[in-house]
């Protein structure tokens, strides 16, 4: 059951049935939300977070993950304290109802519904400007730190302008060449990517550190960068490890709390924060690599709430894209659900799979990553697909770990199920109840010309297009296992 709050401003039954029943109030022996500090008002900051594929299963999953099975009740989380509301998130008509995460970044971005694949332009492939541009535009200092490559969709539509996700070197190139009054979009950068910006036929990470930035290439070196600076950090080829495989087992927290450091200043800033790969576990249907990212989103989540109480002039609103895999809590008419097996892990089911091929004894190497006891039979199973081809090893590893936890999938893409929207601080309640995700970008706007939001009309008819354009998938509506099944 979510935890209810106390409100500070009077809303109507209805304008919050989504969260509650009428009558309904914080009981006195809870502490107040985040929420209950703050009224309407223009914030100086805003924080925008978004976990990518995200969808209401994983919050209930995460609840039930860290939940200590001792007390009698399922005790909340930090997305509990939060929860606002919801937002739709189809694409343009031509795209039809379910988005992947370039047309939803874009909407989230630019306030324009595009079409799947779209980076920063409309349906006509014409630029749209973010809310990140307009905060720059607006004299505010503004960044990034994701989990993923910084080219990779959710990022590069708050920055690029280009007609295809995958055309990841032109998306790096306007990193550089794109301009607000003259000045880079960005003025901190963190996440992967350093293959498509060190390049033999364009240097940009040199055009960056040419033009005044920082360059970090390590959490280590991030550190010793002089606060207030413009950085550019690139910690990986393409994509940061995941979570269970990283040195830092709080990599998007650490990256938030630094990019912050280089953007306070007076005139306010605004960051864009991703849990990249929380998408990428629900495309490979991983559920122990799924509850790893998002507890290093909550972690996140936990620390920007203490800022906020420090910064009481801060927005953070939080949603997903779109939601990935069909997860399921329980499967196969079986009610159970059983995420104690993955609270041991030390490595990700990708890195076991790839690394018990060269093990004497295959099954107790996985059974030591996964810190699980396992039966003989278990054992003899795993020993018997080590010398199988990666894929065949991970769907092994990831099958014996939905079997033991009764996790269900329904798919390996995504699902066009409306997603949570989150938000305290200094102007949350304008993102209460059932929004779209373009009216998140258009409220966004709003605050960043110091007005109070506008008030969101009902949708208007959708836009249609006699344009021809294609699938974000490959060719063949598959995607590629160890190279692009993590590409939506």
């Amino acid at each position: 059951m979510i935890k209810q709050f106390v409100r500070t401003s009077v809303l109507s039954c209805a304008s919050i049935a989504v969260l509650a029943g009428c009558g309904i109030t914080e009981s006195a022996n809870q502490p107040a939300s985040p929420n209950s500090l703050y009224t309407q008002s223009v914030p100086k900051n805003i924080i925008m977070v978004v976990a990518d594929g995200m969808g209401p299963a994983y919050t209930t999953a995460y609840r039930n993950f860290v939940d200590d099975p001792s007390t009698p009740q399922i005790e909340p989380v930090v997305f509990d304290d939060i929860l606002v509301g919801n937002a739709s998130t189809y694409p343009a008509q031509v795209s039809g109802y379910v988005t992947d995460s370039a047309a939803a970044a874009t909407a989230l971005a630019t306030g324009v519904k595009s079409y799947n694949g779209a980076i920063g332009v409309d349906v006509n492939k014409q630029p749209v400007n973010s809310v990140m541009y307009h905060a720059k535009s607006k004299g505010m200092r503004t960044g990034l730190a994701v989990t993923s490559q910084i080219v990779h969709a959710t990022p590069a539509s708050y920055i690029a302008h280009n007609e295809s996700r995958k055309n990841y070197n032109e998306i790096a190139e306007d990193f550089f060449d794109v301009r607000a009054d003259g000045k880079f979009v960005a003025d901190v950068m963190l996440g992967g990517g350093t293959s498509y910006f060190e390049r033999e036929d364009r240097d940009i990470l040199a055009e960056f550190i040419d033009a005044g930035y920082e360059y970090a290439d390590s959490y280590n070196r991030l550190a010793s960068v002089p606060a207030g600076s413009n950085v550019l950090g690139l910690f990986a080829p393409v994509a940061l490890p995941a979570v269970l495989d990283d040195k830092r087992k709080n990599r998007l927290e650490y990256l938030t709390q630094n990019a912050i450091k280089h953007l306070e200043n007076d005139n306010g800033y605004f960051l864009l924060v991703e849990a990249s790969q929380v998408d990428w576990a629900g495309h490979s249907n991983d559920i122990a690599s799924a509850m790893a990212e998002m507890h290093d989103l909550a972690l996140t989540m936990e620390y920007l709430r203490d800022y906020v109480k420090a910064n009481p002039d801060t927005l953070v609103v939080l949603t997903a894209d779109h939601s990935t895999g069909g997860l399921t809590i329980g499967a196969n008419g079986d009610y159970r659900w059983s995420p104690e097996h993955l609270k041991s892990m030390s490595a990700s089911v990708m890195t076991i799979a790839l690394e018990m091929a060269n093990e004497e004894n295959p099954g107790e190497f996985v059974a030591k990553k996964l810190g699980l006891s396992l039966s003989e039979e278990e054992l003899a199973t795993l020993d018997s697909v080590s010398n199988q081809d990666d894929k065949t090893r991970f769907m092994a590893v990831k099958t014996f770990l939905d079997t033991k936890t009764n996790t269900g999938w329904t798919t390996g893409g995504h699902t066009g199920v409306d997603v949570e929207v989150f938000a305290f601080g200094r102007g949350y309640q304008s993102f209460m109840g059932q929004i779209d995700n373009t009216d998140i970008a258009k409220k966004i706007f709003s605050f960043i010309d110091k007005k109070q939001p506008v008030q969101i009309a009902s949708p208007s008819k959708k836009v249609s297009t006699n344009i021809e354009l294609t699938s974000d998938e490959d060719d063949d509506g598959q995607c590629n296992f160890k190279e692009d099944w993590h590409c939506n």
